[in-house]
């Protein structure tokens, strides 16, 4: 059993706030490695040649914020509730009207955008066919993706399964072609996370819930104290990061 004062660290970091999708809570004791493209200054190329833009679940909006200038029709929507005024008080100075919706059938008109961005949103086959429809033809989306065995060796280590096993580059890009896009670009990467200390995991695994259904310091206890003596071994706790970046063109 880990001694009384980690196990308090533990429940310190447990409790720390996450807002919007900022780790600065993890600066200095979780190092990630970045795939060779930059989805970033991808979309702020697309988006100085658009007309009307959707970002789909935005999260707080901390990212797209950053791509401003917007052309007159932008557009952003973010599923998860708490986020939404996060995202709002973000993005509406800057003239993007953010919608609160969950679901894969999208709010939007046939053809209402020249350009959709998704980074890291959920995607399958009926999202893929939304998208197509609100896509203008020649309209084009851009998404940067976790494959499904993102952090395969950290799920292994809480004996849990992991889930959306389409969410891969070669199933999306069939699930796209399908829905009537052409396939520009397409590239998968794999690399690593660093966790200096097991209370960073604990906070990272709190803010993503989906990794580990119904993780918590109580329930979890003694993997994270396993994991605590492997830390000690090793010096920190090294997980396997894995993405992959498609370019779609509507026909």
């Amino acid at each position: 059993m880990a001694d009384k004062d980690l196990i308090k660290q533990w429940k310190k970091d447990e409790k720390a706030l996450f807002s919007g999708w900022d780790f600065s809570y993890l600066e200095g004791r979780m190092i990630e490695g970045h795939p060779p493209w930059d989805y970033m200054a991808m979309a702020k190329r697309l988006l100085k040649k658009s007309k009307s833009v959707l970002d789909m679940e935005t999260g707080g909006g901390e990212r797209f914020s950053s791509l401003a200038p917007f052309p007159k029709h932008a557009v952003a929507f973010e599923g998860y509730k708490p986020n939404v005024p996060i995202a709002r008080k973000r993005l509406k100075p800057l003239g993007v009207t953010v919608v609160e919706h969950r679901g894969s059938k999208l709010p939007f008109r046939n053809g209402e955008f020249d350009l959709v961005l998704n980074r890291h949103g959920g995607i399958n086959e009926e999202i893929c066919r939304e998208i197509s429809r609100i896509l203008r033809p020649g309209g084009i989306f851009l998404t940067q993706q976790v494959e499904f065995n993102d952090m395969l060796d950290l799920k292994k280590e809480f004996n849990v399964e992991p889930k959306w096993p389409s969410n891969t580059l070669r199933s999306t890009k069939d699930s796209l072609a399908k829905a009537g896009f052409s396939i520009t670009e397409g590239k998968e990467w794999e690399g690593r996370y660093v966790f200096k200390d097991v209370g960073a995991l604990v906070y990272y695994l709190g803010a993503i819930p989906w990794i580990v259904d119904d993780f918590s310091v109580r329930t979890r206890l003694n993997d994270l104290t396993r994991l605590q003596k492997k830390l000690e071994i090793q010096g920190g706790l090294v997980f396997s990061k894995r993405q992959f970046l498609i370019v779609a063109e509507k026909r």
